[in-house]
C-alpha cells in the first residue's frame, strides 16, 4: 500500500470516528476546518505553487 492510500485510510477511519463521538455538525466543521487551517497556514508562495500544480494535473 503507498504512502497516500495509507494516509487516506487512516482519515477514513478518523472521520468515521468522529462521526460517531460527536454531533455531525462537528464532525463537518472539522472535516473542513483542518484543510482549511492547513492550507491558510502556508507562506503566499506556496499557495501559488499549490494552485499551479492543481491546475497541472487538470489539464491532463
Amino acid at each position: 500500500m503507498s504512502k497516500n492510500a495509507k494516509i487516506a485510510a487512516g482519515g477514513v477511519a478518523v472521520g468515521l470516528i468522529l462521526w460517531i463521538w460527536l454531533p455531525w455538525w462537528a464532525a463537518f466543521l472539522i472535516v473542513l476546518g483542518v484543510p482549511a487551517a492547513a492550507y491558510l497556514a502556508l507562506d503566499p508562495s506556496q499557495r501559488r505553487r499549490l494552485r499551479r500544480v492543481t491546475r497541472k494535473e487538470l489539464g491532463r
